[in-house]
């Protein structure tokens, strides 16, 4: 039977190390669609679709794809012991682990809440700075839960403060001076897990956003853009910068982005424009998503060499609302 993977139920997605087309390819598992139609979504190799399928797999995001082995019939002449039925892989304990260390960390966020708010927040501010910067657990923890810049920026002094104080922070802090003192601190700054803590704080600096993503993909800038998980203003900001990111960036990264996303991403670029190395490797592909063929089409600035490519190709002619699509761009000769 052809597989056709689906997520694991119950697993902390946001929780694992995954990279963006990684998280893309997740995003778009739901048990109807096998390895070829994933790379054909994708504009992959399907060698390529099924390396990243294995990697979620090991890291417990998606069920496994080995069957249970079924017995074989004994023979009617000469009764034969059974094969033994292959063993089944037992499921990779990483996501398992990592239910474990989430649920463990929202108690413990929790408790340290609850000691700040009992035993802390009372305190002046001076005497809370002072407490931050020498502080060890369990109050280390709880000082991230100060509300006053000053605490933080005493707390991010501390030898003792890590990457655990650093996520709490980038979660819970609400002040754009705390999180830009985070901000600064390069280790900190470049950790996954705070970042993408960051990205779900509505109080998250613009100039801090920036300063985070500019260096990143379109395709990760996009994702951003996208994400459910983001406040509506810092999705806006992903869609600003990506924006202005687009027309910076190389042809391969701009084709990267939107044959990856389908030529969703194209409905936040009106007004922008593909040059002649970006359209030279559009123009050799051969097109079979009617999706990404449709968002093209409906984007203005399609350059004509790509509007008259995408008519010459087969799904285009066997499909008379593509080709009335293409016929009525206004870069159509």
């Amino acid at each position: 039977m052809t597989w056709k993977p689906r997520p694991r139920e119950g697993v902390d997605h946001l929780a694992l190390p995954l990279d963006p087309l990684q998280g893309y390819l997740l995003s778009r598992l739901d048990g109807t669609l096998d390895v070829p139609a994933l790379a054909s979504v994708m504009n992959l190799g399907e060698d390529q679709v099924t390396a990243m399928l294995g990697r979620l797999v090991a890291l417990g995001a998606v069920a496994s794809a080995v069957p249970l082995a079924r017995p074989t019939a004994a023979s009617p002449v000469q009764a034969s012991p059974e094969p033994p039925s292959e063993p089944v892989p037992a499921e990779p304990e990483a996501a398992t682990t990592e239910d474990t260390e989430t649920a463990e960390a929202r108690m413990g966020s929790a408790t340290h809440r609850q000691l700040f708010e009992e035993r802390l927040h009372a305190r002046p501010v001076d005497e809370r700075a002072a407490l931050a910067r020498a502080a060890a657990e369990p109050e280390l923890s709880a000082c991230c839960f100060d509300p006053t810049a000053e605490v933080i920026r005493a707390l991010l002094e501390n030898p003792r403060t890590g990457t655990l104080q650093a996520r709490l922070i980038a979660t819970h802090h609400r002040t754009s001076a705390g999180l830009d003192a985070l901000g600064a601190r390069a280790a900190f700054a470049g950790d996954d897990g705070v970042r993408r803590a960051l990205l779900q704080n509505p109080i998250l600096p613009p100039a801090l956003f920036r300063r985070l993503w500019a260096p990143r993909r379109l395709l990760e800038q996009y994702l951003v853009s996208a994400s459910h998980d983001s406040p509506e203003q810092i999705r806006a900001m992903a869609r600003d910068l990506l924006r202005s990111s687009f027309n910076q960036r190389t042809g391969e990264e701009r084709v990267e982005l939107i044959l990856t996303t389908e030529g969703r991403c194209l409905m936040g670029m009106q007004g922008l424009t593909l040059d002649s190395q970006a359209t030279a490797l559009m123009c050799r592909r051969t097109y079979v998503s009617t999706l990404l063929i449709q968002n093209l089409a409906r984007w203005s600035a399609a350059p004509p060499a790509l509007i008259a490519h995408l008519r010459r190709q087969d799904i285009v002619k066997r499909n008379p609302v593509l080709r009335q699509l293409l016929e009525r761009h206004p870069n159509a000769s």
